[in-house]
C-alpha cells in the first residue's frame, strides 16, 4: 500500500532535505524512524518528497509518500514514527493513498514563505527562524518590483549554478508581501511565493533582489531588467536561508489530503 505523510521541521540543524552520506538530513532521520517503527528488520523505508529544501530551510508541510506491506492505522504512523524522530521533526498527518498518487508528480504547485525581521538589532530568540535587515524597507517599491516577476518567465537570473532543473522557465503564480509593525518601530515582513515549481535557490535569490529594491538600491523596474538579462550576475546576492519556510505542495482536492498543519498558525 502507499502511504502519504505530512511533516514539519526546523531545518537549522540539518543539511537540507535530501539524503546525504553524512546521514544528517531530514530525509535520513525520517527514513530511519519509519524503519524502526515498521520493525520488519529491512532497515529504513525509502521516501519521495514533494519538494527538496536546502540546509537551514524549514518545512511546515513537507509531503512524502512511501510503499509498504505493513498495515498500521493512520494515526499509528504519526505517533509511532514521531517516537523515533528528534524533537525538531514531526509527522503531522498520515493517509493511505492510491498507488497513482505521487508526492512530487501529483503536485500542481508549491508554496513558500519568507519571514524577515526589519530592526536595528539582530534577532535573538528568532535566530535561525527569520532573515534580518536593519535598513527600512518600502512596501510599495517591493510590490511594484514583484509584479514584474509574476507569470511564466525564464528565471535564469535567479537560478543557482548547481541547479539541476531541466528548464529555467517557471510559472510564478503569486507573490504576496505583508508587514506587521511592532511598538519599537521594528517590523516582521512575510513574503509568500507560489509557483508550479522553483529552481535551486530561486526564492533566496528573489529575496535578495526584492530587498535591494525595498531599500532603495534600485528602482522597481530594475527587476524587469534582471529578469530579461537571464544571467545570475545581474541579480543581487543569495539571501539567508534562515527565514525560508516550505509551506507545502498544492494538490487536487480529489486526493483528500490536508492543505495545512498546525505549524502554519504560529508563523508571523
Amino acid at each position: 500500500m502507499r502511504i502519504a505523510l505530512g511533516l514539519s521541521y526546523n531545518g537549522a540543524a540539518y543539511e537540507g532535505w535530501q539524503s546525504q552520506p553524512s546521514g544528517r538530513t531530514v530525509q535520513d532521520h525520517l527514513e530511519r524512524a519509519l524503519g524502526r517503527f515498521a520493525g520488519d528488520g529491512s532497515g529504513p523505508l525509502s521516501t519521495l518528497c514533494a519538494g527538496r529544501t536546502d540546509s537551514g530551510v524549514h518545512g511546515l508541510m513537507q509531503v512524502v509518500h512511501f510503499d509498504t506491506e505493513i498495515t498500521r492505522d493512520d494515526f499509528s504512523w504519526v505517533r509511532g514514527t514521531n517516537a523515533h524522530l528528534p524533537p525538531d521533526i514531526a509527522v503531522q498527518w498520515a493517509r493511505r493513498v492510491p498507488d497513482a498518487f505521487h508526492a512530487r508528480g501529483s503536485a500542481t504547485a508549491r508554496r513558500y514563505a519568507y519571514v524577515l525581521l526589519e530592526s536595528p538589532v539582530r534577532p535573538s530568540v528568532e535566530a535561525g527562524r527569520v532573515g534580518w535587515v536593519f535598513k527600512p524597507l518600502s512596501l510599495p517599491a517591493m510590490q511594484a518590483a514583484a509584479r514584474h516577476l509574476v507569470g511564466e518567465h525564464d528565471f535564469t537570473s535567479f537560478r543557482a549554478s548547481a541547479c539541476q532543473a531541466l528548464s529555467p522557465v517557471k510559472h510564478l503564480r503569486r507573490i504576496d508581501i505583508g508587514r506587521k509593525g511592532q511598538p519599537d518601530g521594528s517590523a516582521y515582513w512575510r513574503f509568500e511565493f507560489e509557483a508550479n515549481a522553483f529552481l535551486h535557490h530561486m526564492i533566496r535569490n528573489l529575496m535578495g533582489s526584492l530587498i535591494a529594491v525595498g531599500q532603495g538600491q534600485h528602482a522597481p523596474d530594475w527587476m524587469a531588467e534582471v529578469l530579461a538579462a537571464r544571467s545570475r550576475d545581474a541579480a543581487s546576492p543569495t539571501f539567508s536561508p534562515h527565514g525560508l519556510y516550505f509551506l507545502g505542495p498544492v494538490y487536487s482536492e480529489s486526493w483528500h489530503l490536508p492543505a495545512r498543519t498546525a505549524a502554519f498558525d504560529w508563523l508571523p
